[in-house]
Formats: C-alpha cells, structure tokens, sequence
C-alpha cells in the first residue's frame, strides 16, 4: 500500500487492453454464483477461509485456481494480489512484478490520500502490510517479501508510474519474444521431415545411402532442421538440416564434397547446433572421406 502497485496495474492494463483483476474483483466474478453474502464477506476479510472446504470440488482455494488458470488459457490479464505469483509461479508465459517504496514515501502519500495525520497513516500503513503478508503466508506458507517470488521488482521512490509501465512493458516484450523463439525452436526440432522413399538432392547422397545399407547401418535422409538463427522478430533467418541421422549411433551426418567456401558455412552451422542443442551430435564427411568410400564400395561391389 503506498507504493502505486494499483496505479501501475491500472495504466498497465490501458496500455496492454487486458483485464486488471484484484481481490474483489476476483470473488465476485468467480464465486458470486457458488457463494452465499456471508461466505463472499469471508473471502474478503478471511485468510483461513480459502483453506476450508467450499460447495464445489475442493476448497475455495481449489475453485480460485482452477478458475484462474481457465482464464488464462482464454485471454492475458493483470492481476493484483492474493499470491497470484505463487499460484502463477511455474508458469513461463507469467511475469512477476513486484512494487515497492521505502516507508517515509509511503506514509507521505497514505496522508495525502487519506487526509490523515502521520500517527494515522503508520497505522494504516501497517494494518495493511500486516493483512497482506497474512493473506500469503497464511494461505500458500510463503514470504510475501521473499524477492525470488518475482522477475521484476521497481521502487517509485524516484521512479513515476508511467516510468514504470514502459520499463515492465519493454519486459513483457523482450519475455514474449524469447518465448516465441523457443517454442518456434521445439517445433522445428520436433517436425519429421522422413518419407518411405526419400527423394535425395543429388547424387552423393544417393551412393551414400547406398554404402550405409551395404554396411547395414541404419539411416534417415534429413529427419531435422535446426533453427540456428532468427531475426528480432523471432523469424527463423539461418536452419541446417543434416543429410543424415544414424538411428543407433544417434549421429547426424552432413555430406560436403563442394568447395570450401560452402564447407565453411556448413561448419558454421554445426557449430551453433551444437551450442544451442547441447547433446546432438553431428559430423561432416569430407569429400576425401566420401571418395575413399566410394572407392572402398565399389571394390567391395
């Protein structure tokens, strides 16, 4: 209290057009239907009471959950209060901010709110830390001020509200296109490029895929891509896909019987697979390699 979180939140939702939701804002859209006024008063003014058993499946705690995480999956919000890091903790897509101001500050702006005497606003302001503090240790067993609970934490001692609404979008921005990028990542990494019948891009391949069968090895022709690369939109700009993958040996392999400026570049590109997928193993096969090969194949045919 004092330290402008609810202003924040409320210039943060305007900016972003999403819904800012708080405590009482919380009961009433989610249990007015289940709950009778006693129960609702409760809820606002009682910590323990989310622990107790509600008439749905579970405590009010559980239904508070469960209807939060529903949202979410429907739409982003802001939300203020009532240990939303702690019940949001695990969830990547989440930013955690946490607002502050040293305690002369805060008194200060309680009397000029309130019109209160300084006695009456450190009254106040304690009242409401101590109702605070309560709430989350009483209900989830944290430490409200536990500083690894949040990704952000901005003091308005020195620093104004919209001062601290760019500085948690410009967060909110940089966290949603790391994001994207790894999510486009796993997607890529995860796409099965294998058909019955492979359709190889030259003839090189097509006499390698020869020799791993006459030496019964088993293969896939460019099972992956890897994106390496991406622009500052999150678009893949730069991907390497491996002409081969040796299932039992989990190797990829690339063919390179170019000149050395494309084996350059292929280098290139296996190094930064192995930097951003630690654990995949991929060579290249030089073109003396690919020739001794050949010739060992064709003695052997």
């Amino acid at each position: 209290m004092g330290s402008l979180g609810d202003e924040i939140a409320e210039a943060l939702a305007r900016k972003l057009s999403w819904e800012q939701i708080n405590r009482s804002k919380l009961i009433t859209r989610f249990f007015a239907n289940s709950t009778d006024t006693r129960e609702q008063h409760l809820l606002n003014e009682s910590a323990k009471f989310f622990l107790s058993e509600s008439r749905a499946n579970g405590t009010y705690l559980d239904v508070l959950e469960r209807s939060l995480f529903e949202l979410s999956k429907k739409q982003s919000a802001i939300l203020v209060g009532f240990g939303s890091q702690i019940i949001f903790a695990d969830d990547k897509d989440a930013l955690h901010i946490r607002i502050i101001a040293p305690e002369k500050v805060r008194i200060t702006r309680i009397r000029r709110q309130f019109h209160v005497s300084e006695s009456e606003a450190v009254q106040v302001l304690d009242t409401a830390d101590k109702k605070h503090r309560r709430f989350v240790s009483t209900v989830f067993g944290a430490d409200l001020s536990d500083f690894s609970l949040y990704d952000l934490t901005l003091n308005t001692a020195a620093l104004s509200v919209d001062e601290c609404v760019a500085s948690i979008l410009a967060l909110q921005q940089e966290h949603e296109e790391r994001l994207k990028i790894e999510r486009e990542s796993e997607q890529c990494e995860s796409i099965d490029h294998q058909s019955d019948l492979p359709v190889f891009k030259n003839p090189s391949e097509a006499e390698f895929a020869k020799i791993l069968d006459m030496y019964q090895i088993d293969w896939k022709y460019e099972p992956k891509t890897f994106p390496v690369e991406w622009d500052a939109e999150g678009n893949v700009t730069l991907a390497f896909s491996p002409d081969f993958y040796l299932t039992k040996f989990d190797t990829y392999l690339e063919l390179t019987t170019m000149n050395q400026k494309y084996v350059t570049e292929k280098n290139k590109k296996m190094k930064k697979v192995r930097e951003l997928y630690p654990g995949t193993n991929v060579k290249i096969v030089y073109k003396k390699d690919f020739m001794s090969l050949i010739e060992r194949f064709n003695m052997g045919s």
